[in-house]
C-alpha cells in the first residue's frame, strides 16, 4: 500500500519538513566553527490578518513537546494569551524566545512556527466565533474542509479559542472530552425516512449519546422536529442544516420552529443551526431562540497568523536584521485595555497610554530541555482565554 503524503512525527522531529535553506544554513554553521554561537531568536509578529485587532496565543504546547530534550531554553507569553502583535509605538512584541546555539534548534524553525501560525489562527477566529455567538454554544464542525492529518491541532485549537465541543475522535481524546455529533443526512437518505432514520439512532447508539435529530432532509422542518420529539423519547435538541438555497429569511425559519415545538410541549427541545455559518452571519440570528451553532469552514480555515522568527543577540550582544529591533525584550501587557508593551529589563515599570502599569506576562517554559512547570489542559487554557475575554469585556 502507497504511503499517503503526509509527515509523520518522526519526519517532522528530524526536520524533513523545514524549508530546506535552513539544513543548509547548519551544515555551513558547523563548517565555518561557528556551532558554539549562542544566540536568542524571538517570535514575533507583524499585524493580523483581516482586520483583526488581537490574536490568540496557541500551539505552545506542541512546540514544548517537539523542543523537549534539545539543550535550548525557552519563555514567552503562555498559551491562551490575548495578545496584539505591536506596542504603541510599533514594537513587535515578542510572544516566545527561544535561547541556545543556533544549531540546536534552527532546523525546527519551519515547524515551530507551523504549530503556532495555524493555531493562533483557529484559536482567534473561535474566540471571535464565541464572541458573536454571544457565548452561546459552539460545536467545532471543521475536519472536513482540512487535511485529516491535523484534525487534532484543528479540534484542540478551536476548543482552545472557546468552541464548546469538537467532532472527531482524535480531537475528544486530546482535549479529554467526549466528542459531540447529531445526524448526518446520509442517515436519512439510507434508512428513506426521518422515522426510520430516527428510531435507529434511538436504538442503535449508546443512551449517554445527546439526541440531536437532523431535520431538514425530507420535510418541512416543523413538522420533522415535532417527529423527532414524539419519536425520541429523550431528544436533546433538533439541527437546521438547510441550504441557503432553501432557507428564505433563515431567523423566520427558526422562529416557526420554536413556536412549533413550545406549542406542543416541547420548551426544553434546543434548535441548533448549522451550514456555512461565520462570526457575521452568526451575530444576525444570534438573538433568536437558538441554542448553539455548529461551525464548520470559518473556524478550521482560519487565515495563519504572520509570526516570523528572528535573531537579535547573538553571544549576549543585541544583533537583528534591517527592519527589527535587536536585543532581548520582555513582555508586557495592560491587565485592562490589553495594549502590549516591551522593555529590555524584566522587572521594570512599563506604563500603558490609559493610565495603568503593564503587566510582566511572560513565563519561564523550558530550561536547558526540561519543561518547567506543570503542563495545563487544553481545558484549563481554554477557561483562561476565556475568562480574559470576559474581563476586556468582549463576552
Amino acid at each position: 500500500m502507497e504511503k499517503l503524503f503526509i509527515a509523520d512525527e518522526k519526519d517532522v522531529r528530524e526536520g524533513r519538513t523545514m524549508d530546506i535553506y535552513f539544513e543548509r544554513t547548519k551544515r555551513i554553521i558547523e563548517a565555518s566553527g561557528l556551532s558554539g554561537t549562542k544566540v536568542c531568536a524571538e517570535i514575533t509578529g507583524s499585524s493580523l490578518p483581516k482586520g483583526w485587532q488581537w490574536g490568540v496565543f496557541c500551539g505552545l504546547e506542541e512546540v514544548v513537546r517537539l523542543a523537549e530534550g534539545l539543550p535550548i531554553s525557552i519563555s514567552g507569553v503562555p498559551e491562551g494569551t490575548v495578545f496584539k502583535t505591536r506596542t504603541a509605538d510599533s514594537v513587535r512584541v515578542p510572544l516566545m524566545n527561544i535561547f541556545g546555539a543556533y544549531t540546536d534548534f534552527g532546523i525546527m524553525e519551519t515547524a515551530i512556527l507551523g504549530m503556532l501560525c495555524q493555531s493562533s489562527g483557529i484559536a482567534t477566529a473561535a474566540a471571535r466565533t464565541k464572541i458573536a455567538a454571544k457565548d452561546k454554544t459552539i460545536l467545532a464542525f471543521g475536519n472536513r474542509r482540512m487535511h485529516p492529518a491535523i484534525a487534532g491541532v484543528l479540534d484542540r485549537s478551536s476548543y482552545i479559542g472557546g468552541c464548546d465541543a469538537v467532532s472527531s475522535m482524535i480531537g475528544g481524546e486530546i482535549i479529554g472530552k467526549e466528542p459531540i455529533g447529531t445526524v448526518p443526512h446520509t442517515l436519512m437518505l439510507l434508512m428513506g425516512s426521518n422515522e426510520s432514520a430516527f428510531r435507529a439512532f434511538d436504538t442503535v447508539i449508546e443512551k449517554d449519546v445527546p439526541r440531536i435529530m437532523l431535520i431538514d432532509t425530507f420535510s418541512d422542518e416543523r413538522a420533522a422536529a415535532l417527529e423527532a420529539c414524539n419519536i425520541v423519547k429523550d431528544l436533546k435538541g433538533v439541527r437546521l442544516d438547510t441550504p441557503g438555497s432553501r432557507r428564505g429569511n433563515f431567523k423566520e425559519l427558526i422562529n416557526e420552529v420554536r413556536w412549533e415545538l413550545d406549542m406542543n410541549g416541547h420548551k426544553d427541545v434546543d434548535i441548533i443551526v448549522s451550514g456555512g455559518l461565520n462570526e457575521s452571519s452568526i451575530a444576525d440570528i444570534v438573538d433568536t431562540s437558538v441554542s448553539g451553532f455548529g461551525v464548520g469552514t470559518s473556524i478550521s480555515n482560519a487565515p495563519t497568523l504572520d509570526l516570523s522568527m528572528d535573531i537579535v543577540e547573538k553571544d549576549g550582544q543585541p544583533i537583528s536584521k534591517r527592519g527589527k529591533f535587536g536585543g532581548r525584550k520582555f513582555t508586557y501587557r495592560c491587565p485592562q485595555c490589553f495594549e502590549m508593551g516591551v522593555s529590555l529589563k524584566e522587572d521594570d515599570r512599563v506604563s500603558c497610554g490609559c493610565g495603568c502599569d503593564m503587566e510582566f506576562i511572560e513565563t519561564e517554559i523550558l530550561r536547558d530541555g526540561k519543561r518547567v512547570g506543570k503542563e495545563r489542559t487544553p481545558t484549563e487554557i481554554r477557561e483562561s482565554v476565556l475568562k480574559q475575554l470576559k474581563s476586556n469585556g468582549k463576552l
